[in-house]
């Protein structure tokens, strides 16, 4: 039997108590293809060298063991340290939080790229840019890459949108957009001074347009997929008085089962994730205005919630994920 070596690279600031990594890692230590995990961090002094200056031989962390857990401190990250060899690992498994940089994931994916990544940089810097989903039109509403102010004003005649920055993440920047009034949370602005504003990053990055749908106080639905198979769903619902799903600007999120539509929304982008060497990803949707649900964004760097959604449903999808992971290690080599 294929052992394997793991290299798991994350960032112990942004973590809580409910991190999956906690019990995924505990999950995998025990695992019979497992042979031993080394963690190492973005959030320590030791590793700046790393994650700042891409030296590869500048690489600090410790073995995961049972002690392994969630501390306020992050005491767990700093004592002990060992230099880390990429050299040594066979499996390097991203946990990285926003943000991080696209010269980085690029750097990280040629500097190992004979190593089994849970997911691939490469494929993380593709899939993760939101105008990814251009390549699925007939999974998502109407959608249009925006450059332009002329493209944002056109677009915006025809119907209510929603205006996405490529590279944000957590529902930062996203706005509404309806006749010429621009809705970016907590006020109102006109229309041709929020464009004037976001001038520089439109022309230089694009934003992605996408037709605002009037169900979405119906919620935005987070599928969990790993290897093409769904693990769990939840429903993401609005505050009262919003029109963001997003639980980090004050959502709420319950348990929720998929509908047919997203079962074919999941075999549609699985394979060509699988391609990029996306294992994990997070698929989002929202209904649209006549009750289906469609695809409106696609997240597969850092994908959360298995820890949450194993309680929800009493399925043991940790241990499903990681057997999945390791079936993946086992046809790359």
């Amino acid at each position: 039997m294929i052992k394997y070596k793991i290299l798991v690279l994350t960032d112990h600031n942004g973590h809580s108590a409910q991190n999956s990594i906690y019990a995924i890692l505990n999950e995998m230590l025990g695992h019979e293809k497992c042979e031993g995990i080394d963690i190492a961090s973005r959030g320590i002094i030791e590793n700046k060298a790393f994650f700042e200056n891409r030296d590869a031989s500048n690489i600090f962390g410790n073995s995961i063991d049972q002690a392994f857990k969630y501390s306020q401190d992050g005491s767990y990250y700093k004592s002990g340290l060992s230099n880390l060899h990429l050299e040594d690992y066979d499996i390097v498994f991203m946990r990285l939080p926003r943000p991080i940089g696209d010269d980085w994931l690029e750097w990280l994916g040629e500097v190992a790229k004979d190593k089994v990544f849970i997911n691939n940089p490469h494929g993380i810097i593709k899939t993760s840019n939101k105008k990814y989903l251009l390549n699925f039109p007939d999974l998502c509403p109407d959608i249009q890459l925006c450059n332009s102010k002329e493209d944002v004003l056109k677009m915006s005649k025809k119907y209510p949108i929603v205006l996405k920055p490529l590279k944000e993440y957590g529902g930062k920047g996203i706005v509404r957009i309806v006749d010429k009034t621009v809705d970016i949370g907590d006020r109102e602005i006109d229309l041709e001074i929020y464009l004037e504003s976001v001038n520089e990053e439109l022309t230089t990055d694009g934003f992605l347009a996408m037709k605002y749908l009037k169900n979405v106080s119906q919620g935005d639905k987070r599928i969990l997929v790993v290897g093409g198979q769904i693990m769990a769903s939840s429903l993401r619902l609005p505050a009262e008085g919003s029109w963001l799903c997003n639980v980090a600007q004050g959502g709420k999120s319950v348990k929720a089962d998929v509908t047919n539509e997203e079962i074919k929304i999941v075999k549609g982008l699985t394979p060509e994730l699988i391609k990029e060497g996306v294992l994990i990803f997070g698929a989002d949707t929202l209904e649209d205005d006549y009750g289906k649900r469609i695809l409106s964004e696609v997240n597969t760097l850092s994908v959360g919630g298995f820890s949450q959604a194993q309680e929800q449903s009493g399925k043991p999808i940790i241990k499903m994920t990681i057997d999945k992971i390791f079936e993946y290690a086992d046809e790359y080599k």
